[in-house]
């Protein structure tokens, strides 16, 4: 398998692990031309827009800590655009979440970061 099946692969078993959770996911691979948001979905009255990480083996690093600063920049411009594309406003309640899966298993880590505003 190459880098992008693996990845479609580890994101079907991230939204698997969602729904199980309770997470309706709405939408999967949102790309516009600045970035991708892999996974939006809601948990209740939250959209949550989640970002998929994995690692196959320690010696690169835990998968979550792949989510850099600017990662979480690209992230927030990508979910503006999409509230302003879906006309869903700036006032819906939002979160931005992480799901980092290797050789231990998945964890979910909720609102793992704030919304960027310094672009």
């Amino acid at each position: 398998m190459n880098k992008r099946q693996i990845g479609s692969k580890k994101e079907e078993l991230a939204a698997a692990f969602l729904r199980e959770k309770g997470v309706q996911i709405v939408r999967k691979n949102y790309r516009i031309r600045q970035g991708e948001i892999d996974l939006i979905g809601y948990e209740d009255r939250v959209l949550i827009f989640v970002e998929v990480k994995y690692r196959s083996a320690k010696r690169a690093g835990l998968p979550e800590d792949a989510v850099t600063t600017a990662k979480k920049r690209q992230i927030c411009k990508v979910a503006l655009f999409y509230l302003n594309q879906n006309k869903l406003g700036t006032d819906i309640p939002c979160r931005y979440d992480v799901i980092a899966i290797d050789e231990e298993g998945v964890r979910w880590y909720k609102n793992a970061f704030e919304h960027c505003y310094d672009y």
